[in-house]
């Protein structure tokens, strides 16, 4: 029987650690997404649901929801 792996993996690497500041782990992240919020939104969210710290998934969740935000309102208002 073979071992699965228990690291998440995104393809790069998402530069992101549930110990560092929310500022930090924000810019670290969409700088590992070369600027895209939406796929910094994706990638953490992906990991907030593979994790199984709780910490982990707090915090990428919440890392997760500001992007959606963010892009949504750069959407919104784009469109007008």
């Amino acid at each position: 029987m073979t071992k699965k792996a228990k690291w998440f993996k995104t393809g790069r690497p998402l530069n992101w650690s549930k110990d560092d500041g929310q500022a930090h782990r924000r810019r670290n992240a969409l700088n590992s997404r070369h600027g895209s919020l939406l796929k910094t939104a994706r990638a953490l969210m992906a990991l907030s649901n593979v994790t199984r710290d709780s910490e982990t998934k707090q915090k990428a969740k919440s890392d997760a929801l500001y992007f959606y935000r963010k892009h949504n309102a750069k959407q919104r208002k784009a469109a007008r």
